[in-house]
């Protein structure tokens, strides 16, 4: 299956609006005017004070208003409370996520520009984007997995079924006959999408659309059957009965949503697919900042209103740490990487 360029610069997700008070911020003359009057270099330099008074960046490689922005927004408010210093985002989108993760890989390894990385980019789109000029594994240290969020299986009104078996029952008297929105080359959903189809065995056509707000538009409209919706997009849409939720991606099933059975439990055991946010810094960073910023990330996992915000929004927190992240990664891209193969996704 292949999938044309026009459509990688799209968002990851659905819109999401922004909490008051988080509007964005672009850091980027700020930073770099402050890492070009540091005197000492990256390698050799400790936590010491850091930050002090100079601001972190928290690079969010998709444009303002999907979930990887809002994440990034909440943390960079409990992370404030935490450090010396301000936190602020910038987004830098483009390219599937790759713009913004090549230039935290090309910045100063000093602590002060960070990425809210996830998971369609560190372990998905490297398959699709071989020339994108860095490699994950070198480029980034983890500071830890921040959250997760799961993705809705979800269908239009007018198809008539209410249940996953009815849907592929549905698919397979009639291939290719349905088809389904994805917001782009290697996003979660749209793995989501392939995943399944490759678990229920079943031929349903792929639909581009240019960001997850315009997929599940044509979702509502009947221009699609079928997409696999973000919790925060999808929970309002399933409450006010505008499209089905069949199943959810999760191994459990959504607190908000308690009716709604995982694909799992549906007949498909083993099938999982999360949206999975992670604070990564340039390779090289020192030691002792990345625990200084790991321990800033548990006690913001720790503050109720931060745990709070991002639940009200099916967003959960799961805080690892930087020993974990080596192996989390490489688990995830040997997930994905087999599916792309196995499903001839490319670019086209």
């Amino acid at each position: 299956m292949s999938l044309k360029r026009r459509d990688l610069g799209a968002a990851m997700l659905g819109s999401l609006a922004v909490l008051g008070g988080l509007a964005p911020r672009d850091s980027r003359a700020q930073g770099n005017s402050a890492q070009g009057n540091s005197a000492q270099g990256a390698a050799t330099q400790g936590a010491g004070s850091f930050p002090g008074t100079r601001p972190v960046t928290i690079v969010v490689a998709w444009a303002p208003g999907g979930s990887t922005d809002f994440v990034a927004r909440v943390l960079a408010q409990a992370l404030s409370a935490t450090l010396p210093g301000n936190v602020v985002v910038d987004n830098r989108p483009g390219a599937s996520g790759t713009i913004g993760h090549g230039s935290v890989a090309r910045a100063r390894p000093d602590g002060y520009t960070l990425l809210l990385g996830v998971n369609s980019t560190y372990a998905m789109a490297r398959h699709l984007f071989p020339q994108r000029g860095y490699d994950d594994e070198r480029a980034f240290d983890g500071i830890g997995k921040v959250a997760t969020t799961p993705i809705f299986l979800c269908v239009n009104k007018q198809l008539g079924v209410r249940d996953i078996a009815g849907f592929v029952a549905k698919a397979k008297a009639a291939p290719r006959q349905m088809s389904y929105g994805s917001s782009g080359a290697g996003s979660s959903a749209h793995l989501a999408t392939e995943l399944f189809l490759s678990m229920a065995g079943i031929q349903v056509e792929n639909v581009t659309y240019r960001g997850g707000a315009p997929a599940v538009q044509a979702l509502i409209a009947n221009e699609v059957q079928m997409a696999f919706v973000d919790a925060v997009t999808a929970l309002p849409l399933i409450a006010s009965d505008q499209i089905v939720a069949l199943g959810v991606s999760s191994k459990e099933r959504n607190p908000l949503a308690p009716n709604v059975p995982t694909i799992a439990e549906s007949g498909f055991p083993g099938y999982e697919c999360t949206s999975d946010f992670a604070l990564l810094a340039p390779h090289g960073t020192p030691a002792a900042i990345i625990q200084k910023l790991h321990g800033a990330l548990v006690a913001a996992a720790k503050d109720p209103e931060f745990v709070k915000r991002l639940e009200q929004n099916s967003v959960f927190p799961a805080i690892g740490s930087p020993e974990q992240w080596p192996a989390q990664l490489a688990a995830e891209s040997r997930k994905w990487g087999d599916l792309i193969q196995e499903r001839g996704i490319r670019l086209e």
